[in-house]
């Protein structure tokens, strides 16, 4: 017997999956309620644990001081899931879930490969989706290229909860300044470096040289490259290259770039980040915990969820009886 229209709709309303709301609270400086969820499909890889671990520990430590003391990390419950096989001790989660989670690790985006990205839909100040990171880029030293991941944790951090966006352009690297000067996309401009062509790099090392000054279109050449300095004294901005060791805070109204075209400015109207983070609603009535010089190490519970058999129970009596009678004969009949 098939289902009237309406039952399905019926069925259908109750079987729909709850919005995406993040559990995340912020409690006399702290947050609370953090979720980072493994996928399924991720190796049962103890190590991925630790380093998870690991992360948040310096994440949080970095976030205290790049918020002038304001905010950190105080717990956070990571959901393993239950394709792993190890016997060790784990909490059932309550309200956790993958579907809910802050933070996923997960195969790499076909878009963006192990680089760590946060998803995002709003507009400049909005929460974003979630963070992703990749097993291989929580298991693989990248230095180099990311700097510490507690660094990148807090860099995507504020992209998820404070709506702020990248100061570096990889679409447009360099841009003309008001000076008539071609400058790096960056913030802030204070980060020194050279501009060169790098050529078969090969174990470490590569061949290098100036880059040329395109006549058309008065930039410089496609395969141009800014490096920065390895040395610096510029503390901003971590939202533009948070893997330089100097940096450590987000650009300010002093310091920051807006000429710069990036996404920072084209999505926040020219604001610096730290104004859009001032603005958001932690700040709000938060003070800075002046009296201590580094906040406490955050604590971590191990989530793992039982399997579980779901039942649709329809019941024939009473109140629903009559609601199944004016349903019509077709669920009437289903039930006898």
């Amino acid at each position: 017997m098939v289902f009237s229209l309406k039952v399905i709709l019926f069925l259908s309303l109750l079987l729909l999956p709850v919005l995406k709301s993040s559990q995340v609270t912020l409690n006399n400086n702290g947050y609370d309620g953090i979720v980072i969820a493994i996928n399924p499909s991720v190796p049962e890889d103890e190590k991925l644990i630790q380093n998870i671990k690991e992360m948040v520990t310096e994440a949080s430590a970095y976030l205290f001081h790049a918020t002038k003391r304001r905010v950190y990390f105080r717990n956070v419950s990571i959901l393993i899931p239950m394709t792993w096989k190890s016997k060790s001790e784990y909490l059932i989660p309550k309200q956790e879930s993958y579907d809910q989670a802050d933070v996923l690790v997960a195969d790499p985006n076909l878009k963006y490969g192990d680089d760590p990205y946060t998803l995002q839909y709003g507009q400049c100040g909005d929460k974003g989706q979630y963070i992703h990171f990749t097993p291989n880029f929580l298991l693989t030293n990248n230095l180099p290229t990311y700097g510490p991941r507690g660094r990148v944790f807090v860099h995507e951090w504020a992209h998820l909860r404070w709506g702020v966006f990248d100061e570096y352009n990889v679409d447009q690297p360099f841009y003309i300044s008001r000076r008539n000067t071609i400058e790096a996309t960056r913030c802030s401009t204070h980060i020194t470096g050279v501009n060169m062509v790098l050529h078969e790099c090969k174990g470490g090392s590569c061949i290098e040289r100036p880059c040329r000054r395109n006549p058309k279109t008065g930039l410089y050449e496609a395969k141009c490259t800014f490096i920065p300095n390895r040395s610096q004294t510029a503390k901003e901005s971590i939202m533009f290259m948070q893997n330089l060791d100097s940096v450590t805070e987000f650009c300010t109204e002093k310091t920051h770039n807006k000429e710069a075209p990036n996404l920072q400015n084209k999505m926040c109207n020219h604001r610096s980040t730290w104004d859009v983070i001032m603005s958001s609603e932690d700040f709000q009535h938060l003070s800075p915990m002046t009296e201590i010089n580094s906040p406490p190490r955050p604590t971590f519970s191990l989530l793992k969820s039982k399997q579980r058999v779901v039942c649709l129970v329809l019941d024939k009596s009473g109140s629903m009886y009559r609601y199944l009678t004016f349903m019509g004969p077709s669920i009437n009949t289903i039930m006898t």
